[in-house]
């Protein structure tokens, strides 16, 4: 009866360590993978990336899952600007 008691409880052991292991793995790896974003056409809105040190922009005609990309080492910034007649 005893060494039932002790196969079961060691048993009991491995199954909640492994529980554990796995738990532990899964918050480790981060978030599943997200949705495709679908690009949006915002040409009619004059979207720019510019950058702060050199003046160099980029025109946005479509956006999708925005990354603002770096230039001369520093991130560009988004403007929105009026449409000019």
């Amino acid at each position: 009866m005893g060494t039932v008691l002790l196969v079961l409880s060691a048993l009991a052991i491995a199954v909640v360590i492994a529980w554990l292991g796995i738990t532990a793995l899964r918050a480790a790896s981060g978030p599943g993978p997200r949705g495709r974003v679908e690009p949006e056409d915002v040409e009619e809105l004059d979207v720019y990336l510019v950058c702060g040190e050199c003046g160099t922009e980029l025109r946005i005609t479509r956006l999708g899952e925005l990354q603002v990309p770096r230039h001369c080492g520093e991130p560009m910034r988004l403007e929105r600007r009026s449409r000019e007649a």
